[in-house]
């Protein structure tokens, strides 16, 4: 998703982030995500409170395994004879942290390649974008598989992976509006009066690029849920903590699917196609918001 500021925003870019987190709310597609996400968060912050998952605690009795949805268990049990209710909202809490961090990292070094390669221009932009250019055509999914099967299974394996592979697209979007900004009057005079190269790109340009990050951030967090859940499935995740590609992958391989015990595999698998969605209905209503080329289609 490639979005481009109004020129009448060079000097506000933090008005324009909050001007559009209010447009957002307003148009129907960005609230309908909105609601969505709010309720999946809510869900994966509070679920666990009330009703923490035990991995430990299995069924004592064979009844207990793959049990049907009940008034003791609403989603069923799984192969241990755990509770998949409880471990449903533990999942989800996990996907969406594995999500959000490592779209963080994505984010972060995006945007300082993107931010350094268009600010200074010549051989440094040249040199970095060459380098995002060779890992822009690495296939992704097999280059996260392998990183996965190299480093190691874990949380902060797994975060650290899905982040250092999503960076590529996001610095050539901030590369492409920082070469904009770089030339626009307000820059250049705080350039002739002496501003460092420091403050210039922090207090000056980065602000103004900071909603065309924000819009992006939102696309990748799915892209990092589904990433996540593609590693899990695969039995690269962390084999500790359950998310929703973890349900995923122990109901495929204990036969659940077979055997169509589907209150195991079809909860997260609607979990993950649900935040997926809310994530790209607001991140396509943003994506309206702040093109002006789309705008004019509204």
């Amino acid at each position: 998703m490639a979005v481009i500021l109004r020129p009448e925003d060079a000097t506000g870019g933090w008005a324009v982030l909050r001007r559009s987190l209010r447009e957002l709310w307003s148009d129907p597609t960005g609230r309908t995500g909105i609601v969505v996400l709010a309720v999946v968060t809510f869900a994966a912050v509070a679920g666990p409170m009330v009703l923490p998952f035990d991995p430990s605690k299995v069924g004592s009795v064979a009844a207990d395994i793959f049990a049907r949805p009940s008034g003791a268990h609403l989603l069923g049990t799984d192969e241990l004879g755990r509770d998949l209710l409880r471990e449903f909202l533990a999942g989800a809490g996990i996907s969406l942290i594995v999500g959000l961090l490592a779209t963080v990292i994505s984010i972060g070094v995006g945007a300082l390649i993107g931010l350094v390669a268009g600010y200074f221009g010549r051989w440094v932009d040249v040199l970095l974008m060459r380098i995002t250019d060779f890992f822009l055509v690495l296939p992704t999914i097999p280059l996260i598989i392998v990183l996965a099967a190299i480093i190691g299974q874990s949380l902060q394996v797994t975060i650290l992976v899905i982040g250092l592979t999503g960076w590529p697209p996001i610095a050539r979007i901030v590369r492409s509006q920082v070469l904009t900004l770089r030339e626009r009057q307000f820059v250049v005079r705080v350039e002739s009066m002496g501003g460092s190269h420091t403050r210039l790109m922090g207090l000056h340009i980065l602000p103004n690029v900071a909603p065309l990050i924000f819009a992006n951030a939102v696309l990748v967090i799915a892209g990092s849920i589904l990433a996540e859940a593609t590693l899990a499935f695969l039995g690269l995740g962390d084999p500790v903590h359950v998310s929703w590609g973890t349900m995923l992958h122990f109901a495929f391989v204990t036969g659940a699917v077979g055997r169509g015990v589907w209150w195991y595999f079809l909860p997260p698998g609607l979990g993950i196609v649900v935040v997926v969605l809310g994530f790209t209905l607001a991140g396509h209503s943003l994506d309206r918001i702040l093109n002006p080329r789309l705008r004019e289609r509204r």
